[in-house]
């Protein structure tokens, strides 16, 4: 199996580097940052970004409060579907979408690929469909999902992963491939382990945002995504909690995981550049 680094949306907030630290002009540069894993018999991605159907439709499908805040860039060239027609496979090769949480620009591509089986935690598409508040009510958009035919969910259950609660054997999928619990963005929020033959991948989600929110000798965070994630938090403890133990992990065991979270662009093309693509998993 082999791992392909994508990014599925474009968002350019006000702020320039107070949000994504290196930015010159007034916007900043945030990524959707996902996954197309190639198994022997089909493909798995890992969150899909923004979907067709949001760049055609944006204001019926998602929040104008996050479409502005946000400044997205509505263009297909973002879009899962299109970037794996251009690998050269057809949209019908993806049979299973693994998803860290239901936020409008994680899951708005999941309707792309109908044959696909979606695997989430229980607690967020419990969450999800309650939408109680202002935030929740507009990070969470219904008509993304509504037409999903198949659906896994889970609770944490089996043995740790590195000390974090996993759900191993994912159904139908490879048992390279966890869900681990990750919860204070959302309360059903999740990475995804991924072992490969060099290590662990864990894709971290919105379990933080920056990537200096790992730094083993001075942790960091700008200013304008940590104002972001205090306004989307849903358990500020939980979500700090979590952070930490993240944080432990990247400095107790760099040589066996490498992590990444969803937004930060300077991550992305880091592992862009040095998986060309991911070298063949276990």
């Amino acid at each position: 199996m082999r791992i392909h680094h994508l990014n599925c949306g474009c968002m350019c907030p006000l702020g320039g580097s107070l949000f994504d630290g290196f930015s010159r002009g007034l916007t900043a540069h945030l990524v959707c940052h996902c996954l197309l894993i190639e198994t022997d018999r089909e493909l798995v991605l890992i969150d899909t970004g923004f979907g067709l159907q949001d760049i055609e439709a944006p204001y019926s499908r998602l929040s104008p409060f996050f479409i502005h805040f946000n400044n997205i860039q509505f263009d297909r060239k973002y879009t899962a579907v299109e970037q794996i027609q251009r690998l050269g496979f057809s949209p019908s090769d993806v049979r299973h979408i693994v998803l860290t949480h239901l936020d409008f620009d994680h899951a708005g591509g999941l309707e792309d690929f109908p044959e696909a089986t979606v695997h989430i935690m229980q607690s967020e598409i419990e969450t999800a469909r309650d939408r109680q508040g202002f935030i929740a009510s507009r990070r969470y958009r219904p008509n993304q999902w509504d037409q999903v035919k198949h659906w896994q969910y889970y609770t944490a259950v089996g043995e740790p992963w590195f000390g974090f609660e996993a759900v191993r054997d994912l159904a139908g999928l490879p048992p390279e491939i966890l869900l681990i619990p990750l919860v204070g963005h959302t309360h059903g929020h999740a990475g995804i382990a991924v072992q490969t033959a060099e290590g662990w991948l864990l894709h971290a989600g919105d379990a933080y945002f920056y990537r200096d929110e790992m730094n083993p000798s001075q942790r960091h965070c700008t200013p304008g995504l940590r104002a972001y994630q205090w306004m989307m938090e849903a358990d500020r403890t939980a979500r700090l909690q979590n952070q930490d133990r993240l944080w432990q992990l990247s400095c107790d065991r760099p040589n066996d995981v490498r992590l990444f979270c969803s937004h930060d662009a300077v991550e992305l093309d880091t592992f862009v550049k040095s998986s060309s693509p991911e070298s063949s998993l276990r």
